[in-house]
C-alpha cells in the first residue's frame, strides 16, 4: 500500500482496512458500498415521509435564456428542498454516510488507492475547471 500521510482520512483508511474482515472481496465490498448509497437514499425519504423536517419541492429547473454568466445560471438552480434536518434525522443519515465512507475506503485498499490522493487529484481538476466542470 502506498505510504499513509498523516492525516486524518489516512487514519479512517487504515482503520477501515484493519476492521474489514468478512467483506475484504472486491466484489462484497462494491456490493456493500452500493447497498450504503441506497441506504443514504432511503434515509434520506424518510426524513421526508415518515418525520416531516425536510420536504422536496422538485419541478423543472428555470433558466433564463438570457443568461450572461454562469454565477448568474448557478443562481436560478434550485436544491429543491425545504426545512432542513431535525437532529435524529441528521444523526441517522450521518451514520449512513459514514458507512458509505467505510466501503469507499474499502476499496481503495483492495486497488491500493490512497482516498486523500484521490481528493487532492479531485480537487485540482475542480480548481482547474472551476465552475466550467457543470457538475
Amino acid at each position: 500500500m502506498t505510504s499513509l500521510k498523516n492525516t486524518l482520512l489516512d487514519e479512517f483508511q487504515y482503520s477501515c482496512q484493519d476492521l474489514l474482515i468478512r467483506n475484504k472481496s472486491i466484489l462484497d465490498s462494491t456490493t456493500k458500498m452500493t447497498d450504503s448509497c441506497a441506504r443514504v437514499s432511503r434515509t434520506l425519504a424518510k426524513a421526508v415521509t415518515q418525520c416531516g423536517c425536510i420536504r422536496i419541492s422538485g419541478k423543472k429547473q428555470e433558466i433564463p435564456k438570457l443568461t450572461d454568466t454562469l454565477e448568474e445560471m448557478q443562481s436560478h438552480m434550485q436544491t429543491h428542498l425545504e426545512g432542513s434536518l431535525c437532529d435524529n434525522c441528521r444523526d441517522l443519515l450521518e451514520k449512513d454516510i459514514g458507512r458509505n465512507l467505510f466501503y469507499l475506503a474499502a476499496i481503495c485498499n483492495t486497488l491500493d488507492l490512497n482516498l486523500y490522493d484521490i481528493i487532492i487529484k479531485e480537487l485540482k481538476r475542480l480548481k482547474l475547471l472551476g465552475k466550467y466542470s457543470l457538475r
